[in-house]
């Protein structure tokens, strides 16, 4: 099976999964994969029981939910990318943008990566990523990027915590510093993005 069928059959898979799963499905999936990695786009994507709580600004009940059973559906989430695309993902992450109904899983095949081959604006992207990171938590120890496509970049920051986080995450308190991390972004983004303009 050539990418494109690929893409196209994990597209409908993961489709399906989340719709059995949510209650609903997206309404689009859009799949990259360039090995070492495997980009799943959704959009479209909120259940009308979330949609309530999302106006009744509950946005912590729903990022709690989605937690939980993302977590639950991993197994099967990275089944079904070994089984249609013969890759063994060895890290899964995931993120949510609740205003636009949208959400992005990204697989990563190998433990350690190299720096990505050189693109326009390469490191003109790395600068504003480098600044973003210290307004949000520090800047990173090191950055690096890969552009999959022409609609897909791939941003690694590493050593971006500082010690308290690190602390929360031998505690066990991973999953809240996530949410909690997830709900500041969507809170400072915009005051963000203008900082960054000027």
């Amino acid at each position: 099976m050539d990418i494109k069928a690929q893409q196209t059959k994990l597209a409908n898979n993961l489709g399906k999964l989340l719709r059995d799963n949510f209650g609903k499905g997206p309404e689009a999936v859009h799949v990259t994969i360039y090995e070492p990695y495997v980009v799943i786009y959704v959009s479209g994507f909120v259940s009308p029981m979330e949609q309530v709580l999302l106006n009744q600004n509950e946005e912590l009940q729903v990022m709690t939910t989605r937690e939980l059973l993302v977590k639950t559906l991993e197994p099967q989430i990275t089944g079904q990318i070994k089984g249609i695309t013969d890759l063994d993902i060895q890290h899964l992450y995931y993120d949510w943008n609740l205003d636009h109904h949208s959400g992005i899983f990204v697989g990563v095949c190998l433990d350690d990566l190299t720096e990505g081959d050189p693109y326009p604006g390469k490191q003109a992207i790395h600068d504003r990523i480098i600044k973003m990171s210290e307004i949000a938590q520090k800047g990173p120890e090191k950055i690096s990027s890969y552009k999959l496509s022409d609609r897909t970049l791939v941003i690694v920051r590493e050593g971006i915590l500082v010690a308290i986080e690190k602390q929360l995450i031998s505690l066990g308190f991973d999953d809240t510093l996530r949410i909690s991390k997830l709900l500041w972004k969507k809170e400072s983004y915009d005051k963000t993005m203008t900082m960054m303009r000027y």
